[in-house]
């Protein structure tokens, strides 16, 4: 009986290394599983445009599109509108997250500041990003200025408010912490306040940027003569669904993986 325990024993262990072993290899993949349901999808545009259901002029076939692009990004054409778009997003979601941190850490703070512009800044975020695109032209006119600060505007609303629902929701334990170690009025923000709202910041800036891609969308719709958007109006005006529908996929494409950036950096600084 005893060398029979012993044995189920080592084999229970032996299992237990395996399933060790397997498991994490399983994970590395694991992100492969966000590529069935595209796949998927792919697939299903394929036979809808194959069988008929959609006409070429409507939807193109999937390798039309991927055709499309190859032969752009050959011809060096893509590639330009590809890095004006992705400057307007960077320097549109760096102005606007610094901002959003400002009103963020100022709303948060203060009630005061807090009821006499919530109710505004809350008003305006409801404002869809192509009503603002008139005002912004006549504003800041057809150039830089008005597609880097729309796309601004955009990131600045989800940064702003979580910011300042973070910073308000601190717990009051941790602040009874600060208090215990005699800590001062910067000292207690530096190492207590502002640590414990670093996710709400970071969902935040996750957030604003998801809407800085909507926002660049609007902004090179109208007086633009290059970026993502651009080539998707110029699609449109061309009656070329290739096209309309390539930008579409950069698009997505581009924003998913802005979105894998930050949630990477928001996955190392959380644990840390």
């Amino acid at each position: 009986m005893a060398t029979t325990r012993e044995t189920d024993r080592i084999g229970s262990d032996h299992d237990a290394e395996s399933d060790s072993g397997v498991l994490p290899a399983l994970s590395r993949f694991r992100w492969l599983l966000g590529l069935v349901v595209p796949a998927g999808l792919v697939v299903v545009w394929h036979v809808l445009v194959a069988t008929g259901v959609f006409a070429p002029h409507q939807l193109p076939e999937p390798l039309r599109v991927v055709g499309t692009l190859y032969a752009m990004g050959v011809s060096g054409e893509l590639w330009g509108h590809i890095s004006i778009t992705l400057q307007r997003v960077f320097f549109g979601v760096l102005l606007g997250v610094s901002v959003g941190v400002v009103f963020g850490t100022v709303t948060g703070l203060y009630g005061l500041a807090n009821d006499l512009l919530d109710p505004l800044l809350q008003s305006l975020k409801n404002i869809p990003s192509l009503a603002w695109v008139p005002l912004f032209l006549l504003w800041f006119g057809i150039g830089e200025s008005a597609k880097v600060l729309l796309i601004a505007l955009g990131a600045f609303f989800p940064v702003y408010l979580n910011l300042s629902t973070g910073i308000a929701n601190v717990g009051d334990e941790l602040i009874e912490v600060a208090e215990v170690y005699d800590l001062g009025r910067i000292e207690s923000l530096r190492r207590v306040v502002f640590p414990a709202a670093v996710p709400s910041l970071l969902v935040g800036i996750r957030g604003g940027v998801g809407l800085a891609w909507m926002f660049v969308v609007a902004a090179e719709l109208i007086a633009a003569s290059q970026g993502i958007g651009f080539l998707m109006s110029d699609g449109r005006v061309l009656a070329r669904p290739d096209i309309i529908v390539g930008s579409i996929l950069l698009f997505a494409f581009f924003g998913n993986l802005s979105d894998l950036a930050v949630k990477g950096v928001e996955r190392r600084v959380v644990d840390w």
